[in-house]
């Protein structure tokens, strides 16, 4: 293991399990994890199967509906 990983890792640490498992999924996902790293809710599942579908239909948001979500987190 690298010393920057290590460092990584011991930084980590401190963190809270739900940031840790957080992290571990990120690292996992990047690392080619083969299983699925996320367990999705039935009704995020749900969702994603609508979201997707949209994109089939190519219903997607227009830039100004893009730019009024986004303006809310900005300075």
């Amino acid at each position: 293991m690298t010393e920057l990983l290590e460092h990584a890792v011991k930084t980590a640490r401190a963190l809270s399990p739900e940031r840790q498992d957080d992290l571990a999924r990120i690292v996992l996902a990047y690392a080619g994890h083969a299983e699925p790293v996320i367990e999705l809710s039935a009704e995020e599942e749900a969702d994603l199967i609508e979201a997707q579908a949209e994109m089939e239909r190519g219903e997607f948001a227009s830039e100004e509906e893009v730019e009024a979500v986004l303006s809310r987190f900005r300075d």
